[in-house]
């Protein structure tokens, strides 16, 4: 999949549209300058040049584009800021840790500030530790970044940690795509059910997911009590759990400060041992 979003391998039949811009149409010499400019790519293995320091690793992006090296340097020593690598710059990869030599691969893959970010198993073959700091570390860039990735992983720990939308693929077909409260709570199929099965659900369902509306909860029990503790619709199954133990009433939802739900403990009990919804 991810050679056939940058066109390395085309596909047999259909369209890659990039921002409008269909990918399979273009010429060798737009196809080129389309990745160049659009696309950045993180690998597996590192793929960092033996030769070339950190820094230059980083810079290289811009050094085919043909960007002044002054300015090519001072804007990979930025990136290399971004990924708190700023002091390893005259290094080179073999000196630096394979957490560290992933982190030089995301500064190349973003100097050349592209829109469409493609990281390919980038932390498959790091020890647990550093793969869970590299994710933060993910986490944190993408907030500040705001780029656009297809991550490609085996690990659906990882899936659920770190992305917005999660496709589930089987024998390349996708067979179910959704936020990961969706796959969790809806698998669409056997395989999902099963391929979902360990994941806990404490910090991948919300209030929203496990709340009965407003109206529904006070034609039950009547008017939502004034005191009872609010939460925001995006709370953690895992923080009303916490709540329910100091608290015999209702949580109440609010979505921008308006009242839209409330939550019982029958209803969270329900939701962890079921893993459905209320109904």
């Amino acid at each position: 999949m991810v050679r056939q979003l940058s066109l390395i391998k085309a596909p047999t039949d259909g369209k890659i549209l990039i921002e409008g811009t269909d990918v399979v149409g273009l010429g060798p010499a737009d196809l080129q300058s389309f990745r160049n400019r659009k696309i950045g790519m993180v690998f597996q293995n590192f793929a960092l040049m033996p030769h070339r320091s950190v820094l230059d690793n980083v810079a290289m992006p811009l050094e085919i584009r043909g960007v002044p090296k002054n300015e090519r340097m001072r804007q990979a020593a930025s990136f290399l800021d971004i990924v708190e690598l700023g002091a390893w710059g005259a290094k080179y990869a073999h000196e630096l840790s394979g957490g560290m030599q992933q982190r030089v691969g995301l500064a190349r893959a973003l100097a050349a500030n592209p829109d469409v970010l493609l990281m390919d198993e980038p932390f498959s073959a790091l020890d647990p530790l550093i793969r869970r700091q590299l994710q933060d570390e993910f986490i944190r860039l993408s907030k500040i970044l705001k780029k656009t990735t297809v991550f490609i992983t085996h690990d659906l720990d990882e899936a659920v940690r770190i992305g917005d939308r999660i496709a589930i693929m089987r024998d390349g077909r996708v067979v179910q795509m959704g936020t990961a409260e969706d796959i969790v709570m809806h698998p669409a199929d056997d395989y999902v059910a099963d391929f979902v099965a360990g994941i806990s659900r404490l910090k991948v369902v919300r209030a929203h997911a496990v709340m009965r509306p407003i109206s529904e909860y006070e034609t039950d029990h009547g008017p939502a009590p004034e005191g009872a503790p609010r939460v925001d619709e995006g709370e953690t199954l895992s923080t009303l759990i916490n709540m329910a133990i100091d608290t015999g009433e209702a949580i109440l939802v609010e979505d921008q400060g308006t009242l839209v739900g409330a939550i019982t403990r029958a209803d969270i009990l329900r939701t962890v041992i079921e893993g459905t919804e209320v109904s």
